[in-house]
């Protein structure tokens, strides 16, 4: 295929190629993965100074989307691309091949630092989705950090850079420039421009942007801008509403309402949960908070699993919305986004007339596609980055909610994007009376998804502690 790039596309090209520390925060399906590619073309065989480039990514999207983009594109297919993946000796011998590209999944960044040693053979570095390395304290960041020194470009790519808090911004900035701009510490980082917000005592949960702690909104926006303006010159910032004329999303919010018997049950249940956390006026904490919500969310979908990781099924209301979704379908392909194990197994089981396929690696996606799978089971973790599904379809269905904001509007642009055609729905399949409706408005508003979690399981514990009190 010829490659006509966009204005803003040539721009992120020429970003990448002037700068040897670039970052791309360009929105889904604004073309960053073909505009980095140029870049890498021309830098190797127009100014020869690449040689060999390194490409970190989540490991679908390194299995499939660089080399599916190098055979797309007529002016890259001379570009060999090396993927190191599978096991020890495979990935051993990917690294040996010649190529020009060497493509690894990030959970393996640690295992390629330390095979290669002293002997660092790329000199650039890609990192895609850049903001799965947010945190300092993870072994794949530690593992760059010691060999960032020994290359000479970098690039990282990301549509939300920091989807939750703009202190995830440290390390990703850090493997960039080497703590230039914003500091050689996270800690000194912090210290500059957050304060201190829900905490115990000593022990601090959350940092929040100086001016923000008391709705001080014009004081965190300059606190906000100050850190934009300090990485301005070497990190570009894309929306993709400014650049495409995508075709309409179209959301669909479908109560599901229980039977009373059901609502019974489901109450009963949470003031269980609730009462079990044993908190009272003490601290909650983010892992009992999950837990508790992950109970509910999984009450919602229609069954939960006991001590034992055994399912065991409360109602198929969920799956009978959904029948009614894929019906009024009329054969048009669906995808359909679940969170738990238990929820594939039995979409699986309920839906088996349509014959749902599960995306598990490149033979889906090339199927779905292609028009030949009906209904496509996906969990949003495994389709969150740089995937392209747009062709097989336009109907999204989210049989199970999640609170993380980021794999929210990363999974539904994987049909709404670029080369799409036809309007997006996207169908969210909400419990009434649940911990549903409470995800729901969190991703409505873009809130803070810890926050939003909490501020929910806090206002049943108080409900229910405060009955108790009164018997």
């Amino acid at each position: 295929m010829r490659y006509e790039p966009f204005p803003y596309q040539e721009h992120a090209t020429e970003h990448v190629i002037d700068n040897p520390a670039a970052g791309l925060f360009l929105e889904m399906g604004l073309g960053k993965t073909v505009a980095t590619l140029t870049a890498v073309d021309r830098l190797m065989n127009q100014y020869l100074e690449v040689s060999r480039v390194l490409v970190i990514a989540p490991k679908r999207v390194a299995e499939d989307t660089w080399t599916t983009e190098c055979e797309k594109w007529d002016h890259l297919r001379h570009l060999k691309v090396s993927r190191v993946l599978g096991n020890e000796r495979q990935r051993q011998a990917a690294l040996k091949a010649k190529a020009d590209i060497y493509v690894i999944n990030r959970e393996n960044v640690a295992w390629l630092t330390s095979h290669l040693g002293g002997a660092w053979p790329f000199d650039m570095l890609i990192i895609d989705e850049s903001s799965s390395f947010k945190s300092p304290k993870t072994t794949r960041f530690k593992a760059l950090r010691r060999v960032r020194p020994q290359i000479r470009r970098v690039v990282i790519l990301t549509g939300t850079p920091a989807p939750n808090n703009l202190i995830d911004l440290w390390p990703q900035m850090y493997l960039l420039d080497q703590g230039e701009r914003l500091g050689k510490t996270i800690t000194g980082f912090r210290t500059s421009y957050f304060s201190p917000g829900r905490r115990n005592g000593h022990v601090v949960y959350e940092y929040v942007l100086d001016g923000q702690k008391d709705d001080g909104i014009l004081g965190a926006g300059i606190m906000e801008k100050e850190i934009y303006d300090k990485i301005g010159d070497i990190c570009i910032s894309m929306k993709a509403a400014d650049y495409l004329q995508l075709p309409e999303r179209i959301d669909r919010f479908v109560p599901v309402r229980f039977p009373q018997t059901v609502m019974d049950q489901y109450r009963e249940f949470e003031r269980k949960q609730v009462l079990a956390l044993n908190t009272g006026d003490d601290v909650i904490t983010a892992v009992n908070a999950a837990a508790l919500s992950g109970k509910l969310l999984q009450f919602a979908n229609g069954a939960v699993y006991d001590e034992d990781k055994v399912a065991h099924e409360f109602h198929q209301e969920k799956l009978e919305a959904l029948d009614e979704i894929i019906e009024s379908a009329n054969g048009q392909p669906v995808l359909v986004f679940y969170w738990f194990q238990h929820d594939l197994q039995r979409l699986r089981k309920h839906l088996v007339k349509y014959k749902p396929q599960e995306l598990k690696g490149q033979e889906d996606i090339r199927k779905w596609n292609d028009g030949r799978t009906q209904v496509l089971l996906v969990h949003p973790a495994s389709a969150g980055h740089g995937l392209n599904l747009q062709a097989g379809g336009n109907i999204i269905v989210w049989f199970s909610l999640t609170w993380s904001l980021e794999l929210y509007q990363q999974a539904n642009a994987r049909l709404h994007r670029l080369g799409q055609k036809s309007a997006v729905i996207v169908h969210h399949l909400i419990a009434m009376g649940t911990m549903d409706e409470d995800v729901m408005k969190a991703l409505e508003a873009k809130a803070d998804s810890q926050e939003a979690l909490m501020r929910a399981v806090k206002a049943r514990v108080k409900k229910y502690f405060t009955m108790l009190q009164k018997v």
